[in-house]
């Protein structure tokens, strides 16, 4: 299961097409899940959870449906980052703390289903650089946001013309 920001939601909206893997337009073209090249990350706590693609693997997996992909608010994400800090001691970084987000929600589904299950998510680093979005977050600062799809449609429109 990938899981990513709604404010950047390159694999559950982006399109499947070759695309470069900079914004100056310079690097080799990539088939991913794209926004596009051109794609602005809105100011937003997902770290480096803010590019306009995946990895090229990645893509390629949940293309052929081997993985599925699903998009979480910031907001809830940080809930279960601090849930988890506070079960576990570790603060853990923003990219993190999607895969902790879809952890306790498949927990609390087995729960319900009462069924046992074995679920392993990825702790990728810790967020002491990011203690400043805990902050916004147990402030109530931290907003929502959805990108919205029309952008969405207008940088793969642009997209078009370096297809093969």
């Amino acid at each position: 299961m990938a899981v990513e920001p709604e404010a950047c939601p390159s694999l559950t909206r982006g399109e499947y097409l070759y695309d470069f893997g900079d914004t100056a337009a310079t690097t080799p073209l990539l088939k991913m899940y794209t926004l596009g090249h051109s794609f602005v990350p809105p100011a937003i706590h997902a770290g480096g959870l803010r590019y306009h693609g995946d990895a090229p693997l990645a893509c390629l997996l949940h293309h052929h449906k081997y993985i599925e992909a699903v998009a979480y608010q910031q907001r809830t994400v940080f809930e279960a980052a601090v849930q988890f800090a506070r079960a576990e001691g570790i603060i853990p970084a923003p990219e993190s703390a999607h895969a902790i987000r879809k952890a306790v929600d498949e927990a609390l589904q087995a729960k319900r289903d009462g069924r046992p299950r074995v679920i392993l998510f990825n702790l990728s680093g810790h967020g002491y650089f990011d203690l400043g979005a805990y902050e916004d977050f147990l402030a109530g600062r931290l907003e929502d946001y959805a990108y919205p799809r029309q952008q969405v449609e207008q940088a793969i429109r642009e997209l078009a013309a370096i297809q093969p």
